[in-house]
C-alpha cells in the first residue's frame, strides 16, 4: 500500500537522558523523560508508561501519545530538543491510557492506527483524533528518509494491537502485550489467549535486537520467546489442575510458576494470571486439549 503527501511518502538498552526531566512532587524520581534507545529512535517515559518516536530531518514519527499532559510535555521538548513538528502519530491498540492526547499534535501530524482501533476508539470515544489512515496487515511509513514497518500479527490483549519496528535501529515496539521480564497484567481480560502465543511467535521470527515495551525497561528479541514460556506454562498448569479437578482457589494457591519468581509483579499478578487463565479455560473449547475441555462425546447407542 503507498499513499502519497507533500514531501512525504506513506508505504504499505536504555540510552542517555537527554530531556531535563519533569520530577514528581515529593520525589526524586522523574515523572518524566527522553532516553535515546538506538540511532534515531528515542522512548518518551510518563511515569509507568512508555512511547517511542523517530527524528528524521523532515520530522518526527510518534508511537502513542498516552494522553494529554503528557504530550504536551513531549512536544515542547520535541520543539526545544530538535526543533522538529511531528508529522505521524501512530496508535499501538484503542486503549486510552496509551492513544490519549493526540490533539496536541494534529495541527501537524497525520494520525495512523489498525483498522479494528478505529472502530474500538469511535465506538469507546477515546479522547484521541480519529486515524486519517488505516490498515489491516501491515504499513509502512516513511520520513526524510527513514522508516518504520507497522504490523499486525492478530489478537492478543486486544484484537487491534500492533508492533513498530524500526530497522535500521532493530528495534521493536510492543504495547501491553509483550512485557519484558515481568508478568502481564492482572486478568488478562478480554484477552485472545491462544492467538496471543501465535503472535508471539511471529514475532520471534521478526528482525530485530531492541525489544521496546509499552511499560517497563527495554529488553532483547530473546525476551519474547521468555515470555512466551510464561505463557505456555501458565496454560499447561492450570490445564492440568482443572483436569485434576482443582477449584480455581486451589489452582491460585497451589500453582507456583517459580521459574519466573524474579519476574516484575509476580507476587501481584501471578493469582489473578492464573484467575484468568482457568476462566478461559472455563468458558472456551480449546483444540487439542483434552477434557474437561474438549466436547463430551455423544452417547454411544445399543
Amino acid at each position: 500500500m503507498t499513499l502519497h503527501k507533500p514531501m512525504l511518502m506513506l508505504s504499505a538498552l536504555a540510552g542517555i537522558a537527554l530531556a531535563a526531566p519533569a520530577l514528581a512532587q515529593g520525589s526524586g524520581q522523574p515523572q518524566r523523560e527522553i532516553t535515546k534507545i538506538a540511532g534515531d529512535v528515542y522512548k518518551f517515559r510518563n511515569i509507568g508508561h512508555n512511547a517511542i518516536f523517530m527524528v528524521t530531518r523532515d520530522g518526527i514519527i510518534l508511537v502513542d501519545p498516552i494522553n494529554a499532559d503528557a504530550s504536551k510535555w513531549l512536544r515542547d521538548e520535541l520543539k526545544r530538543q530538535f526543533d522538529k513538528p511531528v508529522k505521524y502519530v501512530a496508535y499501538s491498540h484503542d486503549h486510552s491510557d496509551h492513544v490519549s492526547g493526540g490533539e496536541v499534535f494534529a495541527d501537524t501530524a497525520v494520525f495512523v492506527a489498525h483498522e479494528k482501533a478505529k472502530d474500538a476508539i469511535i465506538k469507546d470515544k477515546r479522547p484521541t483524533p480519529l486515524p486519517n489512515i488505516t490498515f489491516s496487515d501491515s504499513l509502512t511509513l516513511e520520513l526524510g528518509g527513514k522508516r518504520v514497518d507497522l504490523r499486525y500479527v492478530g489478537r492478543n490483549h486486544s484484537d487491534n494491537s500492533i508492533v513498530a519496528v524500526f530497522p535500521d535501529e532493530r528495534i521493536l515496539f510492543a504495547v501491553d502485550w509483550i512485557p519484558v521480564r515481568g508478568l502481564p497484567f492482572r486478568e488478562l481480560n478480554n484477552s485472545w489467549f491462544e492467538e496471543w502465543i501465535d503472535g508471539l511467535k511471529r514475532v520471534e521470527e521478526m528482525d530485530f535486537d531492541i525489544l521496546s515495551p509499552g511499560h517497563g525497561p527495554l529488553g532483547k528479541r530473546d525476551d519474547v520467546r521468555a515470555f512466551r514460556g510464561y505463557m505456555e506454562d501458565l496454560r499447561t498448569e492450570v490445564f492440568a489442575a482443572i483436569r485434576a479437578g482443582k477449584t480455581k482457589e486451589q489452582a491460585k494457591d497451589e500453582i507456583k510458576l517459580e521459574k519466573y519468581k524474579g519476574w516484575g509483579a509476580y507476587e501481584t499478578f501471578r493469582p489473578l494470571n492464573i484467575d484468568g487463565m482457568y476462566e478461559h479455560a472455563r468458558r472456551h473449547v480449546v483444540p487439542n486439549v483434552p477434557a474437561p475441555f474438549a466436547p463430551a462425546a455423544a452417547p454411544k447407542g445399543n
